[in-house]
């Protein structure tokens, strides 16, 4: 709806990012600059402190630190994992979110996360609209996974594909110092899309990256890996670079982790808590081939590397969360922010909007003809795609030869 006037919540939600902040910036700056906005709330641990009524008061910050939220990792909020049951099964939650929302006359409402995020947001949305409440909610997509329908790629993959491809380099030259033999398997992060574990390639396209690369979509065959490293080493005197996804799994769907033996706890979205493969293929091969072997699981660094992160992602991002609060004052609702990568040589990023229902629990995964060699290498096409969203240092703050990170004074809003 057009022409509201209210107050701006925004939450985070999922797992962060080394740019998450950065959107959260762009939706705080732009709604503090906004006449239609006359309070901007940040919600301590997503969803949760809405529910809990603990919330900050954004405009209690002092206007650099908003700004530095740009260069700074994690969740400046805090996150959470929760998930909102159907209304039609259990509408608890949203009549307390209806309560909070009429109590603080909340009118727009943001909300900054993945998959099932987006789905929290277009369930709110629902509620509030068949509740006859004006509020207009927006989606602002955050995953390292890049795995949201409708969006070229997704704001957080650029800066840790960078870290990965830097991290696999660095590894490469550090593995292969000796006259001796090693194995380095290492794990990146990956339920179901492979687009950070297919990153390697970027790596290889330096000519420092892995040999074997295996993403969730391709059926994992454990005899079949043991004999493609041991071909590599045959080939290679007994040097090995491997990257796998933490999400492979057999031709049943069975994690790999869990086919082996290795089965872990599920978070409450009944994910399967991931990590821990890199390690249980590296005791497989060392026991197969007796070479020294390594599992390196690069787990949270990954998506909190942002002295390793790409301008270009920090920028769209920001960009990303500014236009989230355009379109919400504008009169849009129901829609999640989308990156559309404009027809021709030069790239160029543009913002459109896409349905929530749409964006809701709807994955994206690596192209199939993208994947080559057998299910163990990536194509140019891959590359194509990733190296324009890689480009650009971080324009980050130092003290003493240390990162200055956002210092935000959290100052919570007094209950009604």
């Amino acid at each position: 709806m057009k022409g509201l006037k209210g107050a701006l919540m925004f939450a985070q939600s999922g797992g962060p990012t080394s740019v998450i902040n950065a959107s959260a910036a762009g939706v705080f700056i732009e709604g503090l600059n906004s006449e239609q906005i006359t309070a901007v709330y940040g919600a301590a641990h997503g969803i949760r402190g809405i529910l809990d009524e603990e919330f900050y008061d954004i405009s209690k910050e002092d206007i650099k630190e908003l700004k530095l939220l740009k260069n700074t990792p994690s969740s400046a909020l805090g996150s959470v994992r929760y998930k909102l049951k159907d209304a039609s099964v259990d509408d608890t939650d949203y009549k307390k979110l209806l309560e909070v929302f009429k109590k603080y006359n909340v009118r727009y409402f943001f909300y900054n996360g993945g998959n099932d995020s987006m789905d929290t947001c277009n369930k709110i949305s629902k509620y509030m609209a068949k509740s006859g409440y004006d509020i207009n909610v927006i989606g602002v997509p955050k995953t390292i996974d890049n795995d949201l329908f409708g969006t070229d790629h997704c704001p957080g993959f650029a800066s840790a594909a960078k870290y990965i491809a830097t991290t696999i380099m660095e590894i490469n030259l550090d593995a292969k110092v000796y006259d001796t033999g090693m194995i380095c398997i290492i794990e990146a992060m990956g339920r179901n899309a492979g687009w950070l574990t297919a990153s390697a390639a970027l790596a290889g396209y330096k000519g420092l990256g892995a040999d074997l690369i295996y993403l969730p979509e391709v059926d994992f065959d454990v005899k079949k890996f043991v004999e493609d490293v041991k071909r590599v080493c045959k080939e290679k005197n007994n040097k090995c670079i491997v990257v796998v996804s933490e999400g492979i799994h057999d031709k049943n769907g069975t994690l790999i982790v869990e086919a082996l033996g290795k089965a872990g706890a599920r978070d409450s979205f009944g994910h399967a808590q991931l990590g821990g493969v890199a390690a249980t293929l590296a005791n497989l091969i060392k026991e197969e081939t007796g070479i020294k072997t390594r599992g390196i699981e690069l787990s949270l660094m990954q998506r909190c590397a942002a002295h390793c992160a790409s301008k270009t992602d920090i920028e769209e991002t920001f960009e990303a969360g500014k236009q989230a609060v355009k379109a919400a004052v504008n009169g849009e609702t129901d829609k999640m922010v989308c990156y559309e990568r404009k027809a021709g040589d030069k790239y160029v990023c543009e913002y459109k909007l896409l349905p929530l229902e749409l964006a809701a629990n709807t994955e994206k995964t690596v192209p199939k003809e993208w994947i080559i060699n057998d299910g163990t290498g990536i194509s140019d096409e891959f590359i194509k795609y990733a190296l324009p969203l890689i480009q650009g240092e971080p324009e980050m703050l130092k003290e003493d030869g240390l990162p200055r990170f956002a210092k935000l004074k959290k100052v919570l809003v007094e209950k009604k």
